[in-house]
């Protein structure tokens, strides 16, 4: 039986296309050149074993490269080691996020100091000294060619600092010319580094590191000009539980809300922990942008009551048509950087949303109008939905067609752009009327369409995706 609706996003993809021009309905703006790199699961089975949640499938690598107002799509798997032992042994066999592949008591010992030791890179793509890399959150990105999606070999990117932890979402300050990230060392107490790389190496340089005894699961974290903010939410886990209990990854954290929430403000150039404070319990998987104004820090982020969202994004939930809850609220969490006011919580818009972006290259850490992401509207069974909010009016404008679910929302500023909103919002939308997915191009000041182009099958729903410029010639 045909998989239908929603459910169809979270089919596996077997098709690889080389290059292939796709079709467009509309104009695709000439100044607009660069590729569109994203990576998601798209291979939800291997044999007859089955991943359990959206955040296991292995990786697959999509370019839109958009060049003369054409665009050519390319798509291929992330050759990881966990791809090609999965292939070899025609079942799963590295553990990933709620998938665990029923490890021996000799394996269960080794991932008790590497709980995540694979390199199934699903949930961002990125630049690492000279290498483009498609990262997962484990400290092991995996190299590969922006021509021809082949992958290449990873070693020079493994970082040197001790781990197993990390984020997809590293932060670049343009200012500085570094790359930002932290690394989480499981042990009996133990340690959150942050470190950064200056830009064009791949040697790190501690910054800063946080003791624990109770570490957080925390998929990003908030960056403004002066700091850099590791944001502790009560999803904690015993580290000896690893190596206690045969569970999945995540399985072994627990929702503790009265520890509440906590926010760990470090100096990028001293690495001093400038404020340490705490709020009430929510979750949160994506920050948004930090900025200092007034002597406050302002935070944002898409938060949640509590973690139970992890729950909801199981496979067999998401297959089911069920509606989604998995999306959470723009959200402000202000700390008073000078004094003892306590942190203050304040919804920027009640629309329901998640995968937030913004002007990054030019207003990351600073001061900021405008916000776009993906959303659902009442009753769906996924995102629906794409929002643009305007945080100094507070209106709202919204894209939406009826069978279409929406992807990512990333925002391309026009050369030379003065207005913070002078560019094209780009997503990748799977079209349930036809079966396929289109690349679709908003312009990001009026959100009126500009350009579809019809991709020749459906796109598995991903994460993260960013846009590079072409190299001269």
């Amino acid at each position: 039986m045909a998989t239908t609706g929603s459910a169809l996003g979270f089919s596996t993809l077997e098709q690889e296309l080389g290059e292939t021009e796709l079709t467009c309905r509309g104009q695709v703006p000439a100044w607009l050149e660069g590729d569109l790199l994203r990576t998601g699961p798209a291979r939800f089975e291997v044999g007859k074993v089955s991943y359990r949640h959206w955040f296991d499938g292995l990786a697959m690598l999509h370019r839109f490269r958009i060049h003369g107002g054409r665009v050519v799509y390319t798509n291929r798997y992330l050759h990881s080691n966990a791809y090609q032992e999965a292939e070899s042994a025609g079942t799963i066999r590295r553990p990933e996020f709620a998938t665990n592949p029923r490890p021996t008591l000799l394996q269960r010992l080794r991932l008790s100091s590497r709980p995540r030791s694979g390199d199934n890179g699903n949930v961002n793509t990125s630049r690492i000294g000279h290498h483009t890399a498609a990262l997962t959150e484990t400290p092991h990105p995996v190299a590969f060619d922006p021509d021809s999606l082949a992958t290449l070999d990873s070693e020079a990117l493994q970082p040197s600092l001790p781990g197993q932890i990390t984020t997809a979402h590293p932060h670049f300050d343009t200012r500085r010319q570094c790359q930002y990230n932290y690394l989480l060392e499981f042990g009996r107490v133990s340690r959150y580094r942050l470190y950064r790389m200056d830009a064009g190496s791949t040697d790190p340089q501690v910054v800063a590191t946080i003791d624990t005894r109770r570490p957080a699961y925390m998929h990003s974290f908030g960056m403004s000009d002066r700091y850099l903010i590791l944001t502790e939410f009560p999803l904690v886990t015993n580290p000896l539980s690893f190596l206690l209990l045969n569970r999945p990854f995540i399985r072994n954290y627990r929702w503790e809300p009265d520890r509440g929430t906590r926010f760990h403000v470090i100096d990028k150039d001293t690495g001093k922990v400038v404020k340490t404070c705490q709020t009430d319990a929510f979750f949160s998987f994506h920050h948004v942008n930090a900025f200092e104004q007034d002597g406050k820090l302002h935070v944002d982020l898409v938060a949640f009551a509590d973690a139970s969202v992890v729950d909801d994004l199981y496979l067999d939930h998401l297959r089911s048509g069920a509606v989604i809850t998995a999306t959470g609220k723009l959200t402000r969490c202000t700390i008073d950087l000078a004094g003892d006011d306590p942190v203050t919580l304040r919804v920027l818009d009640g629309a329901s949303v998640e995968l937030p972006r913004f002007d990054y290259r030019r207003r990351a850490g600073h001061a900021y109008r405008y916000v776009y992401a993906a959303g659902n509207s009442p009753g769906a069974s996924f995102f629906d939905t794409l929002h643009r909010f305007d945080l100094d009016t507070g209106e709202t404008d919204t894209w939406s067609e009826t069978g279409c679910y929406t992807g990512e929302p990333v925002f391309v500023p026009r050369p030379g752009a003065r207005g913070e909103d002078d560019g094209v919002i780009l997503s990748v939308v799977l079209d349930t009327t036809t079966g396929h997915s289109i690349l679709l191009v908003l312009d990001a000041s009026s959100f009126a369409e500009l350009a579809r182009l019809n991709v020749p099958h459906a796109v598995p729903f991903g994460f993260h995706g960013n846009f590079f410029s072409l190299p001269p010639g």
